[in-house]
């Protein structure tokens, strides 16, 4: 098993990325973009894990992604 997922075995890690890849969520590159963080927050502040929202702005950068995708 990967050291990361110690407590998950390799036939569910498997399971997961194959429903990402189906669901068409894999990502080809690391750039988070605005859409997809707002998601995120929409997500957590459902589930009531997220009491305060921060700009996306404040919080990401994509300089370094940007810089690797190329």
């Amino acid at each position: 098993m990967h050291p990361r997922f110690k407590e998950t075995d390799v036939d569910t890690i498997a399971t997961i990325i194959e429903r990402y890849k189906a669901q068409d969520t894999w990502k080809g590159d690391t750039v988070f973009e605005k859409e997809s963080f707002e998601l995120l927050e929409n997500i957590l502040e459902e589930s009531g894990q997220l009491t305060e929202r921060v700009p996306y702005e404040t919080l990401v950068t994509t300089v370094y992604s940007e810089k690797a995708a190329k």
